[in-house]
């Protein structure tokens, strides 16, 4: 089957680009504005509106297959993409992408996604976000064309065993950390609750106290709170490179200090995403090796979370070689083509990394769903509940999706 026709529509995303730079420096918020200039290239303000790109693919049966075109809420951070605008980038798929899809065979989905990554538009890649929701559109029409699930396309393309089974989901609270964390224990979220540690006077604390009774407090709010003790959670917390920044870089310092969360976090097991943020992909991966030997000399069973600079595939294989961490996670908008989603969730896996298969706040209910489908395909370890920071949608959307997948898989291979 082929495309007959591809369009394209502009159109919001879950939440807002941020400017990480920006914010670090210790911006003050005034209601959900930051006081003070951008920093990073690209940006007119510190918070800007979400933008997304549809693109829409009508086969010749006439059914539609559609991908999302997104970027992460702090593109131009860790060596990534600049920020991106729909304004900025539909001319660049109407004259470089239409043409090639229009009339393209969709009976591949690797073949033609492989493709996409080939364009070249003066010299350079497409930007990550054009090439995400491209590939996302083409999943899907191969998985219509075929008439089974994104999941099976993927399982058949890539000869993966059809292991019907879900992936944890990791519920993100954004700034609203103590009622998002209430409304994730009552919905017995897997992996809780992101917290989003990025200002060290507001959040973490100049010496770290402010994250240790924030932890304390969550341990409590989950034992007191929980409808069984059948109910044991894992916390995963993001802090953006800060803790690093308050014991200046201190090998020893930072181990002690995240000894010090694990204790306040029992009887739940810990993951720190991002502890440090060094400015260099080869520093980071020496950096984050480091506090893990030394976290293993100490005996704290904290489990390291690589993010900034673990972009791409290469980056993950990396990351993953070097055994500088625990996790991985595998930021969907970042790899560009969604078939490097796949080939980076199994390769961590293959390699003894944990495989957290992420993304953004800043995405949209379709490359969700897909998502959904990729990590249930390649067995994903965890999975983001996404997009937006209320917590409550975006765990809709993608729990929602994955059972009912789970459910039609089940029925298809004479599990139910």
């Amino acid at each position: 089957m082929n495309i007959k026709k591809v369009l394209f529509s502009t159109g919001y995303t879950g939440f807002f680009s941020d400017d990480q730079a920006a914010i670090k420096s210790g911006l003050k918020q005034d209601g959900f504005f930051y006081q003070g200039g951008a920093v990073t290239a690209g940006f007119k303000q510190v918070r800007q509106a979400g933008e997304s790109i549809s693109v829409l693919l009508v086969l010749e049966n006439g059914q539609t297959a559609v991908g999302d075109c997104a970027a992460v809420q702090y593109s131009g951070a860790g060596g990534r993409d600049p920020l991106f605008t729909a304004h900025s980038y539909i001319s660049v798929l109407e004259k470089y992408v239409r043409p090639m899809l229009e009339c393209a065979s969709v009976n591949c989905f690797r073949e033609l996604a492989d493709r996409i990554d080939r364009v070249l538009v003066e010299g350079r890649q497409l930007h990550t976000a054009l090439r995400y929701g491209i590939t996302q559109a083409i999943l899907d029409a191969v998985a219509k064309a075929h008439q089974k699930t994104m999941t099976e396309i993927i399982w058949q393309e890539y000869n993966l065993p059809s292991i019907i089974k879900p992936v944890p989901l990791f519920g993100q609270s954004g700034d609203d950390r103590y009622l998002a964390a209430d409304k994730m224990i009552l919905k017995q979220v897997d992996v809780l609750p992101h917290a989003l540690i990025n200002n060290i006077e507001s959040k973490l604390g100049m010496d770290g106290k402010k994250l240790k009774d924030y932890i304390i407090w969550l341990r409590e709010r989950i034992l007191h709170n929980r409808f069984s003790s059948s109910y044991h959670p894992t916390l995963h917390i993001d802090v953006y490179g800060t803790i690093g920044m308050i014991f200046n870089y201190d090998i020893s310092r930072i181990a002690t200090y995240l000894a010090e969360l694990e204790k306040a976090a029992r009887p739940f097991d810990l993951y720190i995403e991002g502890p440090v943020d060094v400015g260099h992909k080869q520093r980071q991966i020496d950096m984050l090796l480091k506090i893990r030997k030394e976290l293993d000399n100490i005996g704290c069973k904290v489990k390291i979370v690589a993010d900034e600079w673990c972009n791409t595939y290469e980056d993950v294989r990396d990351f993953s070689d070097s055994r500088c961490c625990h996790m991985v996670q595998i930021k969907t908008p970042d790899l560009g083509g969604i078939q490097h989603i796949v080939e980076s969730v199994l390769y961590a896996k293959r390699h003894g990394m944990e495989a957290y298969q992420g993304g953004t706040c800043n995405e949209t209910d379709i490359s969700a769903k897909i998502c959904v489908h990729l990590a249930l395909a390649a067995g994903a370890d965890r999975m983001l509940a996404k997009p937006g920071m209320g917590f409550d949608e975006g765990f809709c959307i993608v729990k929602n999706e994955m059972e009912r997948t789970l459910k039609l898989l089940s029925l298809k291979y004479g599990n139910e």
